[in-house]
């Protein structure tokens, strides 16, 4: 699956996420939401060949249960997961290289 552009608006449950099988990158943030904004770039060019890995964007906010059961406290938070097991995390991406650890976890 390709970068996503847009929110969705239903989450998913928890249980569901760690049952997917594969890559799957779980970006957390809302779409009025500045730093969400400045990393979609570096995102997209991150995604840009990675049939492999299912990018999940979920609008996160108060009474969100999935972004708390991750523990995010801050916008945009991308959290990778392998076969349901966190792989690597980054908060406030701005830039290609500060996504190194997602990168680095997808092909690990």
């Amino acid at each position: 699956m390709t970068y996503r552009p847009d929110y969705a608006e239903a989450e998913p449950a928890r249980a569901e996420l760690d049952a997917m099988p594969g890559v799957v990158l779980v970006e957390f943030g809302a779409s009025w939401c500045g730093h969400c904004r400045a990393a979609q770039a570096a995102l997209q060019a991150l995604l840009a060949c990675r049939d492999d890995v299912t990018h999940l964007k979920i609008e996160d906010g108060r009474g969100r249960p999935l972004g708390r059961s991750f523990g995010v406290k801050l916008w945009p938070t991308l959290v990778l997961l392998r076969d349901g097991q966190e792989r690597a995390r980054v908060v406030r991406p701005l830039s290609r290289a500060d996504l190194t650890p997602i990168a680095a976890a997808m092909d690990g």
